[in-house]
């Protein structure tokens, strides 16, 4: 497994670290979308981060945090991804929850990139390999994003 770490000092860098794995991720292509699971306490910056992702994607809407519509979905104009699917997982009890919203159907399109806020909480209906990023609050405004299967 490998894995990486980065340290951003506030919110405009940690946005800023979104961007550059957005590009990072999206130049792949796959058999199925590519999933990046992001976990970390409240207040982390999984949304934060998200924001940047999607912002060098070309979203041009707000991103807020999906938690009570629990999926958000965003059209995309990238050579080999239309749709960034952001998930925040954090009200759910377990990953049965998804199957009504078509998760199943989500995960298994290469023409999507899947976002999930929580996914430590679903991680039973996620492929094998998928991108984990796992966010430590350091200082007041410190992040530590250590990125897994990257």
């Amino acid at each position: 497994m490998k894995s990486k770490e980065f340290t951003t000092k506030n919110a405009k860098e940690t946005e800023k670290l979104g961007g550059i794995l957005a590009k990072e991720f999206s130049e792949s292509s796959s058999q199925k979308a590519v999933v990046v699971g992001l976990e970390g306490e409240l207040g982390a910056g999984k949304t934060t981060f998200v924001k940047g992702f999607a912002k060098d994607l070309g979203v041009k809407e707000k991103i807020l945090s999906p938690t009570f519509v629990l999926i958000k979905n965003y059209r995309l104009r990238t050579i080999n991804y239309k749709l960034l699917c952001h998930i925040d997982a954090y009200r759910l009890k377990n990953h049965r929850d998804l199957v009504p919203l078509g998760i199943k159907e989500i995960l298994a399109d290469p023409q999507n990139i899947v976002l999930i806020e929580w996914s430590d909480r679903v991680e039973k209906i996620l492929p094998k390999k998928y991108i984990k990023i796992h966010i430590d609050h350091l200082e007041q405004n410190e992040r530590k994003f250590t990125i897994l299967n990257f």
